[in-house]
């Protein structure tokens, strides 16, 4: 009898940490003694929320993303663990909001394509990401899965689910810092998006507050991991702590073969 194919995987939901180690160094270790291979992070974990940004110098800010990739790379060799990890880049005096993976080989950036252009919360005017054609997510393989990265704001656009369909990706990776009144919204639409695509989804967000005036913006939690059949198979409340599950190759072929979502597509793709 074949064995089921399984995968460990961590969400670690924190506060901004600042130039600390200390504190990601604990959580590490615990994921690895508990065999995590893969651990994401939070948006605006390892640097601060943008809007704090104006307030910092440029060199301040990537000295803090310098120091936080080569300790993930080192934690990377040690543990044999790969990270993935929001984090902001200097790239000719502009900011630049990328989303990292750490292995103990290579380090890739996924350079986010849509940022949040809204009055209250206009990334796409703090960041210099450019402004192109839509082009694939960063995905890779991971132990016989296939997991796909998405920048939080992308969860939104259908394009980046299409690639998930014809991809067969079995994990998305959703890293975030949502707040406000937002809880419900972000659960159901995750829950959905899971169902559809026959995957597991794992999100990631950030807590912590920020104050603009007289708006305290709490960035919430709910970092979850979201089955193929829709359902919460875990989710972390709004305190600092890890999620750590597996994934299992089975639970997502037996979704896939009961809704039969892919197949009912694929029949019609070359008509």
């Amino acid at each position: 009898m074949e064995k089921e194919k399984t995968l460990t995987i961590a969400a670690l939901q924190l506060p901004t940490l600042g130039m600390q180690a200390t504190k990601l160094d604990f959580y590490v270790r615990n994921a690895y003694t508990r065999g995590v291979k893969l651990l994401l992070l939070g948006e605006y974990v390892l640097n601060h929320f943008f809007k704090e940004l104006p307030n910092l110098t440029m060199n301040m800010v990537k000295k803090q993303s310098d120091n936080h990739i080569e300790l993930l790379k080192k934690f990377a060799i040690k543990y044999q663990m790969v990270f993935v990890a929001p984090i902001i880049l200097v790239r000719d005096n502009n900011y630049i909001k990328i989303i990292a993976k750490i292995t103990d080989k290579s380090i890739t950036y996924y350079e986010q394509q849509i940022l949040m252009p809204y009055k209250h919360w206009n990334e796409k005017k703090m960041f210099a990401n450019k402004i192109k054609k839509l082009e694939s997510p960063l995905i890779f393989d991971l132990e016989g899965f296939k997991i796909m990265i998405m920048g939080g704001f992308e969860l939104h656009f259908d394009y980046f689910w299409q690639k998930v369909i014809e991809k067969n990706i079995d994990l998305v990776l959703l890293p975030t810092a949502s707040t406000f009144d937002s809880h419900n919204r972000w659960r159901e639409i995750i829950k959905t998006k899971a169902f559809l695509h026959g995957c597991y989804i794992l999100r990631a967000n950030r807590l912590g507050e920020f104050k603009e005036e007289k708006i305290k913006w709490r960035f919430y939690g709910d970092s979850m991991l979201v089955e193929p059949t829709g359902e919460i198979y875990m989710m972390l409340e709004d305190k600092e702590s890890m999620l750590i599950e597996s994934i299992s190759k089975k639970v997502i072929k037996e979704h896939r073969n009961s809704w039969a979502f892919q197949d009912e597509l694929a029949q019609r793709a070359n008509i």
